[in-house]
């Protein structure tokens, strides 16, 4: 018998490594943990990542109860929960999907270590993305640092791939019949519901097809809100891939953005937490805490950053085009590390993956592979002027926009420019 443990793939259709356990010849054991090494780092003990984890999860468990299996839900170390598994229950191996984020590598490196002491097998599959590791170089046989000559490979692979879907919920004969369990209350794992919800994607032709007219007005709710469900995966990246094609291309350059930092973050764990050019590493940042919080809390001065960062603290959610102006104003006009507004958003976006922070934020700070050059610097003035001029988007997050309760600016736009630009400049030197 083997164990599949779900991850970052919370669905039974269309998925690799699930599709591949049933397909093995042996009867399949299906498993979550709620890895405590994660929870661990989460403050809110109402985080709504968690909830749409476990009605998932729940969900999961209850289609496969109807298939008179189940889905065996647990609560710890992943090492720990596993090997206690392996006692449990006559297993010849683990099958998973791969993850690509530092720590998911190293607990799956601990593991796979585990699994062999034990003459047991551990397989994993790739599922979250359509190519990864090795699979997009160079020909130099080199990761990819600029996005559009990885792209045009990606493309080019990708006419000469099947990415197929995984047709695993033809295979649910294979599931092992077991006696009914419980999925582990919210009390249980040290944390309650949330009252946020996590959308639900939309992907209708209609919203795809206005994608590249739509995407940068953040006054229309014109974006699929497909991201969190690749992150949990609760949305196979096939089928969004599948519907890209059909629908429009610039969705399609969206995706391969995603796997672009995806396996950027792979072949350079470091970047999660220096920037990915040294010559960028001597920033002096003034690292402002009082103005931090000015920024966190939406009250800059600066309405179109301060509407996105009240629409993030109180959804969970932040249109893209804004995500670069709350970015760039924290980084260049504040002059405030932008790691500290990586680990803001970690701690509040709904579609939070790594890989994605980490790149859209170097990007923004001009210190990542294929960012804005360091001089470039957003006016927020303009982007309004661009993307909101009439303050829709603005005045239904900041409704004291235009009397005198909403504060003046925080700093002189062009001044912080030439103050960040200079920051830079000293950095480079620094490093020659």
């Amino acid at each position: 018998m083997l164990l599949f443990w779900f991850r970052r793939d919370l669905r039974l259709h269309d998925n690799a490594g699930f599709y591949h356990a049933l397909t093995s010849g042996k009867k399949v054991l299906p498993l979550f943990i709620f890895d405590t090494d994660i929870l661990a780092y989460l403050e809110d003990k109402a985080d709504a990542r968690i909830t749409f984890i476990h009605d998932s999860v729940t969900e999961m468990h209850q289609k496969l109860q109807a298939l008179g299996s189940t889905l065996l839900v647990k609560f710890g170390k992943p090492v720990e929960v596993i090997e206690q598994l392996t006692k449990e229950y006559d297993l010849d191996g683990i099958y998973t999907n791969r993850d690509y984020e530092p720590y998911a590598r190293e607990r799956d490196k601990q593991i796979y270590e585990k699994m062999q002491a034990l003459g047991l097998a551990y397989t994993s599959f790739k599922d979250q993305v359509i190519f990864e590791r090795n699979e997009i170089m160079t020909q130099g046989d080199t990761p990819y640092k600029v996005y559009t000559p990885y792209k045009n490979t990606w493309l080019k692979a990708f006419k000469n791939s099947m990415a197929e879907p995984c047709e695993s919920e033809k295979h649910f004969d294979q599931l092992y019949q077991h006696k009914k369990t419980q999925v582990l209350s919210f009390k249980e794992i040290g944390f309650k519901k949330s009252d946020l919800q996590v959308p639900k994607p939309d992907l209708s032709a209609a919203t795809l097809k206005r994608y590249d007219e739509t995407r940068n007005l953040p006054a229309l709710d014109a974006t699929s809100h497909l991201s969190p469900h690749l992150r949990f995966g609760t949305t196979s990246i096939r089928e969004a891939v599948k519907l890209a094609l059909k629908h429009n291309g610039t969705w399609l350059q969206e995706l391969i953005w995603r796997e672009f930092f995806m396996q950027l973050l792979f072949h350079y764990p470091a970047s999660a937490k220096d920037s990915f050019y040294p010559k960028f590493r001597q920033i002096e940042w003034r690292n402002d805490e009082a103005e931090f919080k000015r920024w966190c809390e939406g009250k800059t001065g600066f309405p179109l950053v301060d509407a996105g960062m009240r629409e993030l603290n109180e959804t969970g959610f932040m249109h893209n085009r804004v995500r670069m102006v709350v970015a760039s104003f924290l980084i260049k006009d504040l002059l405030i590390d932008w790691r500290w507004g990586e680990a803001y958003f970690a701690e509040k976006l709904l579609d939070y993956e790594m890989s994605s922070n980490v790149g859209n934020w170097q990007w923004a700070a001009g210190t990542g592979a294929d960012a804005q050059p360091y001089f470039r610097v957003f006016n927020p003035d303009s982007q309004i002027k661009k993307f909101d001029k009439d303050h829709v988007y603005i005045k239904r997050w900041v409704p004291e926009f235009g009397t005198t309760a909403y504060p003046k600016p925080m700093v002189d736009h062009n001044e912080a420019r030439e103050r960040a630009i200079t920051a830079y400049k000293k950095s480079i030197a620094v490093i020659g």
